[in-house]
C-alpha cells in the first residue's frame, strides 16, 4: 500500500530547499560585492598611487574615436583656459564613483588593468576642493589620451578671455598698456594744471603705465606666477 502523505513533512522539506537556495543566493551576492568592492579599492589605489605608465593595453577597435585626444590638443585647451594636465596622485578633489565605474567597465571590456591616469583641471584643484570641472585621462601611448569621464561644473564662459594676458609676456604687456590707457582718461586733466595738452596726458600715461606695470610685475613674482605655456603640465605650485 501507498504510504501517506505527511504535509508538515513535505513543508519542511520545501522550507530547507528554499532555505538552501537563498544561502546560496546570499552567497553569491556576497562574492559579487565582494569582488566589485575589490575593483574599486584596486582602481582607486591606482589613481592616487599610480605608476608611471605611458601606455595602457587598450583593444584600439573598442575605443571610441570622439574619446581620444593628442597631448599637443590637450596642451593648447591648458594653455588658452590656464589649466593644468597632472597625474591623477597630485589631485586633492574627490574622484566620483561615476568615473571609478567606468574605469571598472573598461577594464572588463578590453580585459586590462588602467594605470597611468592624468587629469585636466585648474590648479587649485590640485590643492584644494573646487566645483570645476576636471577630466580624467588614460594614457594609450604615442602621445594619445583616452577622457573617461568629466564631473563638476563647465567652466565660466568668459575664463578663455579672463586668462588671455597670462598665455605670454606680449598679453601681458597689451593688457597693462590698455588698463594704463583707461585709467589716464579717468584722471582730469585740469587736476595737475590749469590747461591740458597731448604732452601732459602723454607724462600720465607713462606714470600710469609705470604704475600698474611695477605692480603686476610685484605680483607674479611675489606669487610665483608664471606663464600658461610654463605650468600646464607643471606639478609645482610656484612653477
Amino acid at each position: 500500500m501507498l504510504k501517506k502523505t505527511n504535509l508538515r513533512e513535505k513543508l519542511d522539506l520545501e522550507k530547507l530547499r528554499v532555505k538552501m537556495s537563498e544561502e546560496r543566493l546570499l552567497a553569491e551576492v556576497k562574492t559579487i560585492l565582494k569582488r566589485v568592492s575589490d575593483d574599486y579599492n584596486r582602481i582607486e589605489t591606482n589613481i592616487i598611487d599610480q605608476k608611471n605608465t605611458l601606455s595602457n593595453s587598450f583593444n584600439h577597435e573598442l575605443l571610441q574615436s570622439e574619446n581620444i585626444y593628442h597631448i599637443e590638443q590637450i596642451k593648447k585647451v591648458c594653455i588658452d583656459y590656464r589649466l593644468r594636465f597632472l597625474d591623477s596622485k597630485f589631485f586633492k578633489g574627490t574622484i566620483p564613483k561615476e568615473a571609478i565605474s567606468k574605469i571598472r567597465e573598461l577594464e572588463k571590456e578590453h580585459d586590462t588593468e588602467i594605470q597611468g591616469f592624468k587629469i585636466i583641471a585648474p590648479s587649485k584643484l590640485f590643492k584644494l576642493e573646487d566645483k570645476d570641472d576636471p577630466l580624467l585621462f588614460a594614457p594609450i601611448g604615442n602621445g594619445y589620451f583616452y577622457l573617461i569621464h568629466q564631473w563638476g561644473n563647465d567652466l565660466h564662459p568668459l575664463r578663455k578671455l579672463m586668462m588671455w594676458p597670462f598665455k605670454n609676456m606680449i598679453n601681458l604687456i597689451i593688457l597693462v598698456l590698455i588698463l594704463s590707457y583707461l585709467v589716464t582718461l579717468m584722471i582730469p586733466m585740469g587736476l595737475f594744471s590749469k590747461s591740458s595738452s597731448p604732452a601732459q596726458f602723454g607724462i600720465l600715461y607713462f606714470f600710469m603705465f609705470n604704475s600698474i606695470g611695477s605692480i603686476v610685475i610685484f605680483y607674479g613674482f611675489a606669487l610665483g606666477k608664471n606663464f600658461n605655456p610654463a605650468i600646464w603640465n607643471s606639478k609645482y605650485y610656484n612653477a
